[in-house]
């Protein structure tokens, strides 16, 4: 079956954007009516975010983001196999000059977990070369064509999360930019409940201590999907000032706010497919659990 999916996304990446959206489109319709498990997880993070919604804006919002998704997941060929050329027409870069600097300090793009993260990754390794931690995959043939594809491109290298951030910092102050992404649920481990519309949230403390560990400068990056085909945009935002601050939950605070202004902007690109919440303070139980409906006999 992957090795069919694969064979798919090569065949669909020869295709203009504008009809490999179409597929993408009904691809995520497709898994929003029979991926159960993850439809549930959606809304359930949604209806945590968003409680003033109602019930038919939530599902709506839940359907355009599998929508997002499935387009992103399918054009991830073009990121494997398209030319070099073509990728720079159909992903734009806003800020370059941001990642240009020449005072020599270490830079960590910060990165949430928009749907259009990868096109981000692999436009920018067209440009330069960065560093980037990466979680293993359960499928062995697809984990090696995501490995494969995203390091197509220059010297730019993946550590596994089993690595630990060690080799990132040695990395970034040999010059490559840490392409960062700490907006997931990582269990308890180096973490502080830290509110995420308004919900109590694990959230990791790394941007912070890695920004004090290597005296590292702090970009914004999102890549946003744009409608109709219309390609991908990649926006590096101003360093952060006055970053680190305080202290380390301060800094934290202002990392889910600032992914918050972004989500807003976005709702329906962020990764609302994952169990943001999985990671509950004591005594509090998963929201994600599903209530078992008994049938009278």
């Amino acid at each position: 079956m992957t090795r069919l999916a694969l064979s798919l996304m090569w065949l669909l990446h020869w295709l203009p954007l504008s009809w490999q959206a179409q597929v993408g489109r009904s691809f995520g319709l497709l898994l929003y009516h029979f991926g159960h498990e993850r439809r549930h997880v959606a809304l359930t993070n949604l209806r945590m975010c968003f409680p003033e919604l109602g019930e038919t804006d939530r599902e709506r919002l839940a359907r355009n983001h599998f929508v997002a998704f499935g387009r992103s997941f399918l054009e991830r060929g073009l990121l494997w196999w398209a030319a070099p050329q073509r990728l720079r027409k159909l992903v734009r870069i806003e800020g370059l000059e941001h990642l240009q600097r020449k005072d020599g300090k270490p830079i960590i793009l910060l990165v949430p977990h928009f749907i259009g993260l990868d096109m981000g990754w692999t436009r920018l390794t067209l440009e330069l070369d960065m560093v980037s931690i990466y979680a293993n995959q359960k499928n062995l043939l697809f984990n090696a064509a995501l490995l494969k594809g995203r390091t197509r491109f220059g010297s730019s290298t993946l550590l596994s999360r089993q690595e630990g951030t060690r080799p990132a910092i040695r990395m970034m102050r040999a010059g490559k930019p840490f392409y960062y992404l700490p907006d997931m649920d990582y269990g308890q481990r180096d973490t502080i409940f830290i509110p995420f519309f308004g919900v109590p949230t694990a959230t990791i403390t790394g941007l912070s201590r890695l920004a004090r560990i290597a005296d590292a400068i702090v970009l914004p990056v999102v890549t946003r999907m744009e409608p109709g085909g219309r390609g991908y945009v990649v926006n590096i935002g101003a360093p952060w000032q006055d970053f680190p601050g305080a202290s380390i939950e301060e800094d934290t605070r202002r990392m889910n706010a600032y992914i918050e202004t972004e989500v807003l902007r976005l709702p329906e690109q962020y990764l609302w497919l994952h169990k943001r919440f999985k990671t509950r303070p004591p005594g509090e139980p998963s929201p994600y659990r599903q209530q078992t409906v008994t049938r009278s006999p």
